[in-house]
């Protein structure tokens, strides 16, 4: 089997717990496989029925049913896609040259398809996490010239255009509601032709992409929550590829069907620091000894993860050289001291069963946690039950497992919206000055080299405040049966398949 490695991951795993896989006798599902059809079973049902505005824009980009101004290649630089090329005019203004692309819907992709897209963006409640940090406007020049300006410089657009929330999607998409259906809309090599609400996805060949004809005529997808699920749909073919293998699975499955990647992905304890115990920076210190994320790496990741060195890992090279010893922190208090100051309290810890391994970490954490004095209380469920808790802030602590680099594959977007004051995506509910001066001093760097020096002092400025205490960057495991080719194995958990994946 051949697979292709390309260079740029729910985000989160999001999900309905969902225990069967293919029913033998569903008629979306029946002779699957049969054609040349691709069999998939994802781990992250849609959210809001596909919207790009929401979690489920990376499955769009997993099935190249939409695409945006531009993608990024393996060394995750901005490269052409939707735009052929593109140029800066100075430091807020650059301009994008359009190549000739038809939507799915047969209309063609115009300049004012894109100015109307990219302003269904910047209006949508809540705002794409991609744009936490910027304000776009899109300007027609003719119809295939689009210039765009930023509020204040960008020196990471191009890679920005590249999120999967900014896919360019036909007019047919955008409802009068906000609602966003990429059903039938988006430019890539596949089409969705049916959704069935959180369970299966149909999508078939779409003859008219401008990028050639995909060597498979479909794909049929099915959304299986639960891992061993997944893993056993591989075993006993039913899937032709099943992505996220949980850890324990992973050494069952046949060596010539399990493909490990290095990933983006941190997996951290982000601790509430705007209501509850760990207001108190003593408490949050006292938190961040008491667990050692070491201790999950063999016992619950099987050894498919690495020991946690910041937010990020392995898998960003460039950070290690550059990292910053981090200093201020609060001191930690006693065990007799969080005793004293908890009493009659309980740490509310939650976490989500969309990823196999977090309830298990979760447990290993509460009793670090409770040998520190803490009480706590787990609150466990599906991670869209949850979501809306946990950006007010309901919950003391969160296991929780982020795609560092998903957003743009610039690490400053996802400190921006994770972190700063005005963060879209703050769950810590972190406000910090030092904190949104740091990542605004990244954010305004063009140099390359630089950038991620100021970055790593960011991370450092964000370490200072416990408000999150990394533990594990992980290692994904992809299950593909023998004779597919063609799969991307894609750190960045944006790929999937793309128009040279078929049956072998």
């Amino acid at each position: 089997m051949r697979t292709t490695s390309r260079g740029l991951i729910v985000a989160l795993a999001l999900a309905p717990v969902l225990t069967g896989c293919f029913a033998p006798g569903d008629s979306d599902s029946a002779g699957a496989g049969s054609d040349g059809r691709l069999r998939i079973a994802m781990a992250v049902p849609p959210v809001q029925a596909l919207s790009p505005y929401s979690n489920d824009a990376t499955v769009l980009s997993k099935l190249s049913v939409a695409e945006g101004l531009t993608a990024l290649d393996k060394n995750g630089t901005a490269k052409p896609a939707l735009a052929k090329s593109w140029k800066q005019d100075g430091d807020s203004t650059w301009t994008f040259e359009l190549r000739k692309a038809e939507f799915q819907d047969g209309t063609e992709l115009t300049a004012q398809s894109v100015v109307d897209a990219l302003h269904h963006a910047g209006a949508a409640t809540p705002k794409p996490r991609v744009l936490s940090d910027v304000t776009l406007t899109a300007k027609a020049d003719d119809a295939d010239t689009v210039t765009l300006t930023t509020k204040s410089p960008d020196p990471v657009l191009p890679l920005r255009l590249a999120s999967p929330a900014l896919a360019i999607l036909s007019a047919k998409a955008y409802g009068e509601d906000g609602a966003v259906s990429p059903v039938g809309t988006g430019t890539g090599p596949f089409e969705i032709t049916r959704l069935s609400g959180k369970t299966k996805a149909k999508l078939d060949r779409f003859d008219g992409y401008w990028g050639g004809k995909a060597k498979a005529p479909g794909i049929d997808v099915s959304w299986i929550a639960d891992g061993t699920a997944r893993a056993n749909a591989l075993r006993g073919g039913e899937t032709d590829i099943a992505e996220w293998i949980p850890t324990a699975q992973a050494k069952l499955l046949d060596k010539d069907t399990r493909h490990e990647v290095p990933s983006v992905r941190t997996d951290s304890l982000v601790l509430n620091t705007g209501s509850g115990l760990f207001t108190d920076a003593g408490l949050r210190a006292a938190a961040r000894e008491a667990v050692d994320g070491s201790a999950l790496v063999s016992s619950v990741f099987g050894g498919y993860a690495d020991p946690a060195q910041g937010l990020f890992g392995p898998a960003v090279p460039w950070a290690a050289g550059k990292r910053v010893e981090v200093t201020g922190r609060a001191e930690a208090a006693t065990t007799a001291q969080v005793k004293a100051e908890a009493k009659g309290r309980t740490l509310r810890l939650a976490t989500y069963t969309n990823r196999a391994e977090l309830p298990e970490a979760a447990t290993v954490l509460q009793q670090q946690l409770e040998k520190a004095g803490f009480t706590v209380k787990q609150d466990v469920r599906e991670y869209t039950q949850m979501e809306a808790d946990l950006l007010a802030g309901k919950y003391d602590a969160l296991v929780f497992s982020r795609v560092t680099l998903l957003d743009t594959g610039d690490a400053v977007d996802y400190l921006a919206s994770d972190f700063t004051s005005e963060g879209v995506y703050n769950i810590a509910g972190l406000k910090d000055t030092a904190v949104d001066k740091a990542i605004r001093a990244a954010a305004a760097e063009r140099d390359t080299e630089r950038r991620r020096e100021k970055i790593m002092r960011a991370e450092a400025a964000i370490l200072r405040t416990d408000a999150v205490v990394p533990l594990v960057h992980e290692q994904a495991v992809q299950g593909i049966a023998t004779g597919v080719e063609g799969v991307i194995l894609d750190p960045r958990e944006r790929s999937l398949v793309d128009v040279d994946t078929h049956l072998g």
